[in-house]
């Protein structure tokens, strides 16, 4: 994929997630509606075979769900329409990003509860000439820290982490500045309502509701982000494009003490001396907000998840993505998805509170066979640390997904 450095280093301050600059095609849209506006989109369908008896899970992203187990799905229709920032000055454009599908009921801009219509993202995009020229958008943009991304086919995984389920937003409505400073350090930072709630989640609005525009009417009930990349120079020998990147996001929910957490996130990517094999890491932290009994006190609202990845291209047609996680808290989150799994509340069966640790392995063969289709089948395996039968009676989870996109 051929990209300036500008836009490398810019999709790493939110406009796209490390992970899928790693891992994402170059995009083939299929034309214009006006001058130097394009359309492009994607159909996602998976189906997955969960070995064993029933279909429980831990806190897993909508498209490896419970309810997607054990057959065949349809999870995304996207159609985007963007008009990108060109090389101006005082350079304008916007962008519209929406999701059709049943993926897009967990989405935070969705159009009314439980609706399968949601803009991912919609924004106006301004450049304004200080410095090197501050780019903003307004309006629903993607959320700015991460490894992983909300379109599938941009991760080296068909299945997301269970820390992109949990412990990171799904987007955000305000306003976001990038700027770069130089070829190697850029930075991020903005202002988005509130996205957490007594109720609610990271990924839903207040009251779990999601509706496009939700929010607290008081003006301190805010989400605050940051971020700051770094992109190894071209001279630097096989680390050249190699990436670091760190970002926090602090919300301020009202409500109960834990309403609001603070999100911090290290991440990046790292080429090696043999060019055939990248290799990424991710460290998701967060202080608050995870504990559905505030009463329970400040020291059990932790979670944190520590990921490793790794992409072997070993062919021009055949590569194998490896994903290895380990989730924990000290409030049951990982757990909470899986209704049915258990009798009760999460308990652990040593300490006798609701302490959960999952480690999870992920095993992913991308083969092109057909040109602009991501064709990929992918094994994972999940397992509960703390000796409970989570799983429909079983302490570990496998399954197999086989996932067509076509990209355009």
């Amino acid at each position: 994929m051929k990209v300036n450095k500008w836009t490398l280093a810019l999709a790493a301050t939110g406009v796209v997630s490390l992970g899928s600059v790693m891992q994402a095609e170059e995009s083939h849209p299929v034309g214009s509606l006006v001058s130097n506006t394009v359309l492009s989109g994607y159909v996602d369908t998976a189906a997955i075979w969960n070995f064993g008896t029933g279909s429980a899970q831990g806190a897993r992203f909508a498209n490896t769900a419970a309810d997607r187990q054990d057959g065949f799905n349809l999870n995304t229709v996207a159609l985007n329409l963007e008009k990108p920032l060109d090389e101006g000055t005082w350079a304008a454009g916007y962008k519209i990003q929406t999701m059709f599908g049943p993926d897009a009921a967990v989405m935070p801009g969705r159009l009314g509860q439980d609706s399968q219509l949601a803009f991912q993202q919609a924004y106006v995009s301004l450049r304004v000439p200080v410095g090197n020229g501050i780019d903003f958008k307004v309006g629903q943009f993607n959320p700015i820290i991460g490894y992983e991304v909300t379109d599938s086919y941009a991760n080296p995984n068909f299945s997301r982490s269970m820390a992109f389920n949990t412990l990171e937003p799904f987007g955000h409505q305000g306003v976001l500045g990038t700027y770069q400073v130089s070829d190697i350090i850029g930075f991020s930072f903005g202002i988005a309502n509130s996205q957490y709630g007594s109720t609610g989640g990271l990924q839903n609005t207040v009251g779990g509701v999601g509706d496009l525009n939700v929010k607290y009417n008081i003006e301190s009930y805010k989400s605050y982000m940051a971020g700051i990349v770094i992109q190894a120079p071209d001279d630097l020998g096989f680390l050249a494009g190699s990436s670091l990147y760190s970002g926090v996001v602090a919300t301020l929910g009202g409500g109960a003490a834990n309403s609001n957490p603070i999100n911090l996130y290290l991440g990046g990517t790292m080429s090696t001396p043999w060019e055939a094999l990248s290799l990424g890491a991710a460290f998701d932290y967060q202080i608050g907000g995870t504990d559905a009994s505030p009463a329970a006190g400040f020291q059990d609202s932790y979670a944190y998840a520590i990921a490793g990845y790794a992409s072997l291209q070993i062919t021009e047609q055949f590569k194998v993505n490896g994903r290895i996680e380990y989730n924990t808290s000290g409030s049951g989150i990982f757990a909470a998805a899986g209704t049915g799994a258990v009798t009760g509340a999460y308990v652990d069966p040593v300490t006798g509170d609701d302490t959960d640790r999952f480690f999870g392995l992920t095993l992913t063969a991308d083969y092109k066979l057909w040109a602009n289709v991501v064709s990929r089948v992918e094994f994972r395996w999940d397992t509960n640390l703390d000796g409970v039968r989570y799983f429909n009676n079983e302490k570990n989870d496998f399954s197999l997904a086989a996932n067509l996109i076509y990209v355009f």
